[in-house]
């Protein structure tokens, strides 16, 4: 494993006990930064799609960490595998509240702490599926493509503050959130990438990593495609 400097860096990554999540706890650990994981599995359970869970949060994770570098937003879900016209409203609202507008909440809570500091990173995680939409998925395409344009309104918004916004997109990765589809749909998303393999969880850490770390120093507003080859604008 590669190692970047994180020493001396405090971090917070969402839905961050399993799968990519707690790829990228294990990286930035690793690398000597001091990380806390807000995931409802957690200890203390932080739900990131409740506003007052996410202020509590962000408050006690600023009085035990003393400061607060790097945001990785990761906690997600796949949702129901159903066409749209199909599609019940009450997931549809679940799935947004989930892996867009937590990712609002909790750039919301921490990023005027890092304004403060004059420096920070925020990382998003969006996906492929943000970018080309995938059929039978429209609101977990529909939450990502949400993510990659939060991202780039975000990062025009902090441009001079010190505080860098960039999101990664990755294709499918297997995890446990592969449980929530149905094989016809996974199959799918393996036949839409050329390099004809899923995407290892501990790829998307290095990325997202270099992206938390101050050699990303010149990217703001970004979009950084992991996908096989599947996105290539």
């Amino acid at each position: 494993m590669n190692q970047l400097d994180f020493a001396g860096r405090t971090a917070i990554v969402t839905g961050g006990a399993q799968g990519i999540g707690a790829a990228i706890v294990e990286r930035l650990r690793a690398s000597g930064a001091r990380v806390q994981i807000w995931d409802l599995d957690g200890s203390p359970s932080v739900d990131v799609s409740d506003p007052a869970s996410v202020e509590t949060a962000a408050r006690n994770s600023l009085k035990e960490l003393g400061k607060l570098d790097v945001l990785v937003n990761n906690a997600g879900i796949a949702g129901l595998n159903r066409p749209t016209v199909d599609y019940p409203v009450e997931e549809w609202e679940r799935v947004l509240r989930v892996n867009l507008t937590s990712q609002f909440l909790c750039c919301r809570a921490i990023a005027p702490h890092m304004v403060r500091a004059g420096y920070g990173r925020i990382v998003n995680i969006a996906s492929v599926a943000g970018k080309e939409g995938n059929p039978n998925a429209s609101a977990y395409s529909a939450s990502k493509a949400g993510v990659i344009s939060l991202t780039k309104s975000l990062g025009k918004e902090l441009a001079l503050s010190g505080v860098l916004v960039n999101c990664v997109t990755p294709a499918a990765a297997k995890t446990a959130i592969f449980e929530q589809m149905t094989e016809s749909h996974v199959q799918y998303m393996l036949s839409k990438i050329p390099m004809n393999r899923f995407v290892l969880v501990d790829e998307i850490a290095a990325l997202v990593c270099w992206l938390a770390s101050e050699d990303c120093s010149f990217s703001t507003g970004g979009v950084f495609d992991i996908s096989g080859g599947r996105a290539t604008y």
